[in-house]
């Protein structure tokens, strides 16, 4: 059995088990309302496409036998894998659409050329880090991704000899990523799509990345959870609140920030501070009482305050009353779904008056802290 198909009986069987969910929360509540009905008729969608899908995949496999069995005695040509440059180009001569994902490079291997979507990602990281600091999972398809969360540990007691212990279960709980679509258009000169001195795979993959990298980082940033991903600084709790009337901290304001996460979280690694550009412009100028410098420059690797890496994120709100201007904490208790990768499609009817074939790019995520203690921020005072 290929791994498409046992993929897609898998998700099949996902989606199966989500219908008796829904179903036996109906019966639970007395009955199979609109929005319930709704639900499983969307999710029945799903089955029949994964249905169609191994159905194709399996006669396709029964071919592939069939031709192997007529082909024997014959060596069969190997195809060249294209390239994206290829593959961009010909999306933009011939149109159509083209799903980039993933791809895991050996780091030693530099014989290996990066994949378009890499590309972009790479680009997307350096406009706003969340992608960077976050753990993330990419997935195949969309459907609800569930992750499990540990909020409380068991906890052992003193025990007489030959007496029973007693049992203290964990308590586990869980963050449940969908898939928001993001995305935009990038318009090229049509002479360009076809000119091979032009590099189309590096300057899609700077629009892309950049479009894409400031709106993602935003909403991972400070999404509402609502229409949205509930962004990092969303889900936070708050560790220290200010006193002065402008918003604004000082050093020993920063230090209890520190000390207001957890002992367990503050030693992971990955936890950093994490501010705008401004706000990293006061934290550099805070000193110690012996007129030190608190921040730190280090060439070549990440700059510090107090003893931790600072991370530069433009989606954060500016020093103000009653904003959150400075997080801290285990950044990669922030987790990322990326569903199915990135999806490139071009239309030259789109803008036909004006010569050119425009590239649809779209990407469907989600994002959530895993747990809220594990990141705190700095309030402002407000009155």
């Amino acid at each position: 059995m290929s791994e498409f198909i046992k993929a897609q009986e898998e998700l099949r069987a996902n989606l199966i088990e989500q219908i008796q969910s829904s179903l036996d929360d109906a019966e639970a509540r007395g009955g199979i309302d609109a929005e319930v009905k709704e639900k499983i008729d969307r999710i029945e969608d799903d089955v029949r496409r994964a249905d169609e899908a191994i159905a194709i995949a399996k006669r396709n496999e029964e071919r592939k036998i069939e031709a192997s069995v007529a082909a024997k005695g014959f060596v069969p040509a190997v195809s060249e894998e294209r390239s994206a440059n290829e593959i961009l180009r010909d999306l933009g001569v011939r149109g159509g659409m083209h799903n980039f994902e993933a791809r895991t490079l050996v780091p030693s291997d530099n014989t290996v050329p990066k994949s378009f979507y890499n590309e972009v990602y790479d680009v997307a990281r350096l406009v706003g880090p969340m992608l960077d600091v976050s753990e993330v999972f990419n997935t195949t398809s969309g459907e609800d991704f569930t992750i499990p969360t540990l909020t409380a540990y068991s906890t052992a007691t003193q025990t007489a000899a030959g007496s029973a212990l007693t049992a203290d279960d964990p308590t586990y709980a869980s963050i449940t990523l969908g898939a928001y679509k993001y995305g935009l258009l990038v318009q090229v000169a049509d002479e360009l799509v076809t000119d091979a001195g032009f590099n189309i795979q590096s300057h899609l993959a700077q629009q892309a990345g950049n479009g894409l990298g400031y709106k993602i980082n935003e909403v991972l940033t400070t999404g509402t959870g609502t229409v949205e991903p509930t962004g990092i600084i969303t889900g936070a709790a708050t560790g220290v609140t200010g006193t002065a009337t402008d918003g604004s901290f000082d050093a020993d304001d920063l230090i209890d920030l520190q000390y207001s996460l957890d002992g367990a979280a503050r030693r992971l690694p990955g936890v950093a501070y994490m501010a705008n550009g401004t706000t990293i412009g006061r934290i550099r100028r805070l000193k110690d009482d012996a007129g030190n410098f608190l921040y730190q420059v280090n060439v070549g690797a990440p700059d510090t305050f107090a003893g931790y890496q600072i991370v530069e994120n433009p989606a954060m709100a500016s020093v103000g009353s009653g904003t959150l201007s400075v997080a801290f904490g285990h950044l990669p208790s922030f987790k990322v779904r990326v569903a199915g990768g990135m999806q490139v499609a071009t239309s030259t009817d789109y803008a036909f008056n004006q010569d050119v074939t425009t590239y649809r790019f779209l990407m469907r995520l989600d994002g959530a802290l895993a747990h809220a203690g594990h990141v705190k921020v700095f309030e402002g005072y407000s009155s």
